[in-house]
């Protein structure tokens, strides 16, 4: 008689043929005795997991409302620091973000160990190692390659082998020269100096302060990099062009006097509502000029660091650390825009030295 609840597979037979039992590749070991979890059998503890989970979600969601009012109250920039020389607004963010992912992580963990179902399972899978014959065949390819190669037997060959890959790591080390030489103290200054126009970019005009209308913004550039013979500056030519052109860039905006909110010291620096500032981002050094008039922010189109030109150009959204610096404007008696003085902070993209000058 057969069993009713045998569950051994069997497989189709074929012809006249009687069918063959299908064999397990190993013998089943079977299962120990389920091991119940406190939460399973005790409706105290099931009620203690639930609400150390639902704590965990509760936290999260503080943390991420304290995140908001860090993202409100601190302001990016803050000169003090409060841990490894960072700011109070990154780490603020940073912990509360953190701690806000990191406790949703933990509640779901929780959740899953102590509340969700927990029963054992069996899947047959096919054996994963190959046959003993092809396995001892491919040791005995390999002993013979050794062999072959006199590697063994050889040891000056071996060991010079082995210093000559490991020293490939010193060609590495020396490229990384070509990523480009220390700015140093060559972003501290640029060829802009007291009395200098500013010219338009590329045709190199000077720009009258009354030729501008509110919402202009203007790519602008160091009349020097235009010599004539009225104006009488050098030629430039070549590479020390390009670096000066580069440093130099300016933009020029005008907007209604009373929506500027001049920083310290910094009163006197715009002309009518005409102020200036440097055309490199601070974050990693792309050209900025995305302007929107309405709310006085101009956008770096790289990786989106937003500034704020009616506020000292103060970072309001992005990675950038520092404000554009802000080169200080006049007219002179032709009613020319003229700068005051060279930039007074390093122009450009952030660095380590930056700090020191």
């Amino acid at each position: 008689m057969t069993d009713s609840h045998d569950n051994t597979p069997a497989v189709p037979s074929h012809g006249n043929h009687t069918p063959a039992v299908l064999e397990e590749p190993i013998p089943n070991p079977g299962l120990p005795a389920h091991q119940w979890r406190p939460t399973d059998v005790d409706e105290r503890a099931e009620k203690r997991a639930e609400r150390q989970v639902a704590a965990m979600f509760g936290l999260s969601m503080v943390c991420a409302l304290l995140f908001v009012v860090a993202y409100f109250t601190l302001e990016i920039g803050d000169n003090f620091d409060t841990f490894m020389g960072l700011g109070a607004s990154t780490v603020a963010l940073g912990t509360t973000l953190g701690l806000a992912l990191l406790l949703i992580g933990i509640g779901i963990i929780q959740w899953a160990r102590k509340l969700m179902g927990d029963h054992e399972i069996v899947e047959m899978r096919h054996a994963a190692a190959s046959s003993q014959e092809d396995r001892d065949a491919t040791l005995e390819a390999l002993a013979l390659g050794g062999e072959e190669s006199g590697i063994g037997r050889r040891p000056l060959v071996r060991n010079t082998l082995i210093g000559s890959v490991a020293l490939l790591g010193l060609p590495a080390v020396v490229l990384l020269r070509d990523l480009g030489p220390a700015p140093g103290d060559k972003l501290a200054s640029t060829i802009w100096e007291k009395g200098m126009r500013v010219v338009r970019d590329v045709v190199g005009t000077p720009i009258k302060a009354s030729e501008l209308e509110i919402g202009d913004l203007v790519n602008a550039a160091p009349e020097a990099l235009f010599p004539t013979e009225e104006n009488g500056y050098p030629e430039i030519e070549g590479v020390p062009l390009q670096v000066e052109k580069a440093k130099g860039a300016i933009i020029v905006v005008k907007m209604e006097p009373g929506d500027i909110t001049p920083g310290e010291g910094r009163e006197n620096w715009t002309v009518n509502g005409i102020i200036c500032y440097s055309k490199i981002c601070t974050h990693v050094g792309c050209p900025i000029s995305l302007y929107e008039r309405t709310t006085h922010h101009v956008l770096c189109p790289c990786h989106q660091s937003t500034f704020d030109l009616a506020d000292s150009a103060k970072v309001v959204f992005g990675p950038a650390h520092r404000p554009l610096p802000q080169l200080p404007l006049a007219v002179d008696d032709e009613g020319y825009l003229i700068a005051q003085s060279d930039f007074t902070e390093p122009i450009g993209a952030s660095y380590w030295e930056r700090e020191k000058q």
